[in-house]
């Protein structure tokens, strides 16, 4: 069976200008130290060119699903790899929620993403309302089902399970919380995926040097999608380095 990736993917957001550009430098320079896990940052579109060269692979933050037309304001999945990414973050709760993305629309941009040569981090996530009302597993099979589309492989697709509820409040769930949802996630797509069972999970929601180690020791966990703890090297190479000793 093909070895899982691990991977420590930052999302920038709606954060970042070139100003910020030597963060991303000492992010590569640590990156370069490191071994057997690949280090992602989704950065503004408008960082993508200047970001280049920096020892990191590179990642759009949204496609739109057509390969080109009239769609102002939007950005191809060609666009993004023309720029110099790798990835595009597809599906994420915050264009879920801002844009209404839909589970059909994810899937359309991650057959896009595919076809431009980028890989799909797909993220998918409850709301704490659904969690306080024990439907995590139901959310979480209804949007697999739904976002990824035939053909995700552990080449072009990596999924990204992040509690909405736990996405930049300081809430996580506990670790055993977390094992066993990416438990139920990997036979999720072990059912869903002829290559299924080597798709890489990433876990996203608050994650943070304080807590990295625990959260990457988890059997089921390859990986993380961190958010604001991304922006400065000074926490992001921690949690870099808490992947590699995992």
């Amino acid at each position: 069976m093909t070895q899982r990736r691990k991977i420590a993917a930052g999302n920038w957001k709606m954060f970042g200008t070139s100003g910020d550009l030597p963060e991303l430098v000492a992010i590569g320079q640590a990156a370069a130290g490191l071994s057997g896990i690949e280090t992602v940052l989704g950065l503004p579109a408008t960082l993508l060119t200047r970001a280049t060269g920096n020892r990191v692979s590179l990642g759009g933050q949204d496609c739109h699903a057509a390969a080109q037309g009239a769609h102002t304001g939007d950005t191809s999945a060609g666009m993004l790899a023309d720029a110099g990414a790798d990835f595009v973050i597809l599906g994420h709760s915050e264009r879920r929620s801002d844009h209404g993305e839909t589970d059909d629309q994810v899937a359309a941009k991650a057959q896009a993403a595919w076809a431009a040569g980028l890989t799909a981090i797909i993220c998918i996530g409850e709301t704490r309302a659904e969690y306080e009302e024990g439907r995590t597993l139901d959310v979480l099979r209804r949007q697999i089902a739904g976002s990824l589309p035939e053909g995700a492989t552990a080449q072009n697709t990596v999924l990204a399970y992040e509690p909405v509820w736990a996405i930049g409040t300081g809430l996580t769930p506990t670790a055993d919380e977390i094992q066993a949802v990416h438990a139920e996630v990997r036979a999720m797509l072990d059912a869903q995926l002829p290559e299924g069972a080597t798709l890489s999970v990433l876990y996203g929601g608050s994650v943070k040097p304080g807590n990295a180690a625990e959260i990457f020791g988890l059997a089921d966990v390859d990986g993380g999608l961190v958010g604001g703890a991304s922006l400065k090297a000074a926490d992001f190479v921690p949690i870099m380095e808490a992947l590699a000793q995992a």
